[in-house]
């Protein structure tokens, strides 16, 4: 049973137990959350190495560029998401539409992973491209095949996939705050902790254990375990109706904010009113002209109002910009780099005692884990109570200038390392390796040396991730919290796709740093170390702003 208020809100009737009813609630959003993780991980966290296989013979650049492509993409979208939610279907509506695409769109990859299901979407593989890559086990093939293969089929479904998932990023996270927000701000606080922990979940099961079916034992295994993960996710959202506060579309404030910004910039042919809004028009509440009032919807003084919190706190998200940039090299060339590093062998057993396992390899993505499985809990356990209790404990914004700092930092590890692992390429002393079924000529430095530059970008996204999280959420006027969750998402994508426009143009022909002649599909003849340079010279200038920013705003 449920309760509807005056502005079409439902909230469940559950026998007087509202708290045992908001549990059920947030229960189910933090289990829908961590399998979503789960699926999303285990679909980008080992995509390079699928890409750059026997199976595709991408090279190692392409198979990034698609990487951050995609991962640009699932955020960029989410303003869609937000406003479908907002117009038509509401939050919920919204959610369970998006999974329901999420889980066909992610049934692509695993056809893709067998033969019949190949030939049938994406044709024959061309025979130049299995000519330069047989002769090295399909990981560094020789030469540029015409086309990458399987392109089409691969961006398509990359990209509605991405469609899913940055929909229900706009929408489940202000869902599930919804859910706990008639019990004050402290439970909002601990609903976005609680929230964040389930991501952790959902990451921790696809590195450990879905990655390494991928890598040992198969894709198609591999990309079937995600496929599961999404229609037990959506199950779930489905099952848990019942108990969830729903809202209904309010309708979209976008043109509302569109026209108010080309007003106050005076853009007469545009917006329509011919002259800018004077500073005494603003303060006095002055009608916008040709207004209408519909039922429910914001009078003209809340749309003025919104906008004033809306140009506070878009320069706060764009400045993220290059820190997502950094962000996003986490999964592509912190990657491609660990791939040409030693990996060292696991389980394995003398001659004399064979194992079964033997000849299974370390997973380079396993490095991700010291971020949630290593400083999440010190954070939430030791670090934050410890400030807490002496008064110390710093303001959203100071630990987001904190965070772009250890972003900072992370990005200047990978450069120097980077510089360090090309001596070796450079006098020939590399070592031939092989990783899932693809060979690999690495460095004899052992991809331990990749753990700092790990544990520093997982620092930065505990330091910008939940705070940056929290900040939109409550910064944002009540009737525009999903619009601007979806823009906190969007400004990430942005910076994922400006990463990839960055690689494509450093892997131009003509003096590209990125450009590599020999060995396609390697980066032994690449300069990758001058491109994270390059981006830590851009985040040096995001620290400055966001030190700034943290004084002023």
């Amino acid at each position: 049973m449920t309760r509807t208020g005056h502005n079409g809100e439902q909230s469940p009737l559950l026998g007087g137990t509202p708290l045992k009813g908001r549990g059920m609630a947030c229960a189910a959003v933090l289990a829908v959350e961590g399998l979503e993780q789960a699926a999303f991980f285990s679909i980008t966290a080992n995509l390079v190495l699928y890409l750059t296989s026997s199976t595709f013979g991408w090279g190692g650049t392409q198979a990034s560029h698609a990487c951050l492509f995609f991962g640009g993409a699932s955020y960029l979208l989410s303003p869609i998401g937000g406003w479908l939610a907002d117009v038509y279907l509401g939050c919920y509506g919204t959610v369970a539409l998006s999974f329901l695409l999420y889980l066909l769109a992610a049934c692509l990859l695993p056809v893709t992973a067998t033969l019949d299901g190949r030939l049938s979407l994406c044709g024959q593989l061309p025979a130049d491209t299995i000519r330069n890559c047989s002769g090295h086990g399909g990981g560094t093939c020789q030469g540029q095949p015409p086309e990458l293969y399987c392109a089409p089929t691969i961006y398509i479904g990359l990209l509605l996939i991405a469609l899913g998932v940055s929909s229900i990023r706009a929408n489940l996270t202000p869902f599930g705050a919804d859910q706990v927000r008639d019990q004050g701000g402290d439970a909002t606080r601990r609903f976005f902790n609680w929230f964040y922990w389930s991501i952790n979940v959902g990451a921790i099961f696809s590195l450990l254990l879905v990655t390494f079916v991928q890598q040992n034992i198969g894709f198609l295994a591999g990309y079937l375990i995600p496929v599961t993960c999404l229609a037990l996710a959506l199950l779930i959202f489905l099952l848990a109706t019942p108990t969830f506060i729903t809202k209904p579309p309010t309708g979209s404030q976008v043109s509302a904010m569109i026209k108010l910004a080309l007003q106050n910039c005076g853009c007469a042919w545009l917006g329509g009113t011919g002259a800018r809004l004077s500073a005494h028009q603003w303060e006095a509440g002055h009608p916008l002209p040709n207004s209408r009032a519909q039922p429910g919807a914001p009078s003209p003084e809340e749309d003025r109002a919104n906008f004033q919190v809306l140009a506070r706190i878009l320069p706060v998200m764009l400045a993220f910009i290059p820190h997502w940039m950094v962000y996003f090299q986490m999964q592509t060339t912190y990657y491609l780099q660990g791939l040409h590093l030693r990996t060292p062998s696991i389980f394995q057993s003398g001659q004399d005692h064979p194992s079964t396992l033997q000849g299974y390899t370390f997973l380079d993505v396993w490095l991700l884990l010291a971020n949630v499985v290593v400083l999440v809990p010190l954070k939430d356990h030791v670090i934050d109570p410890f400030l807490a209790r002496r008064r110390l404990l710093p303001s959203a914004l100071k630990q987001m200038t904190l965070g772009t700092f250890f972003s900072l930092t992370s990005i200047l590890a990978a450069g120097i390392l980077e510089r360090e692992r090309l001596q070796e390429p450079h006098h020939n002393q590399t070592v031939p390796q092989l990783v899932g079924k693809g060979h690999y000529p690495a460095a004899a430095l052992p991809v331990w040396w990749q753990i700092p530059q790990y544990l520093l970008i997982g620092l930065s996204e505990l330091f910008t991730s939940i705070p940056g999280l929290e900040f939109a959420y409550t910064e944002a006027p009540e009737s525009m919290k999903g619009a601007i969750m979806g823009l906190f998402f969007f400004i990430s994508g942005v910076g994922s796709l400006l990463g990839s426009g960055l690689l494509t143009l450093l892997s131009l022909p003509t003096h590209g740093w990125m450009r590599c002649p020999e060995g396609y599909g390697t980066i032994n003849s690449c300069r990758v170390d001058n491109y994270f340079f390059l981006l830590a010279g851009i985040q040096s200038i995001t620290c400055l702003i966001f030190t700034w920013i943290s004084r002023c705003y």
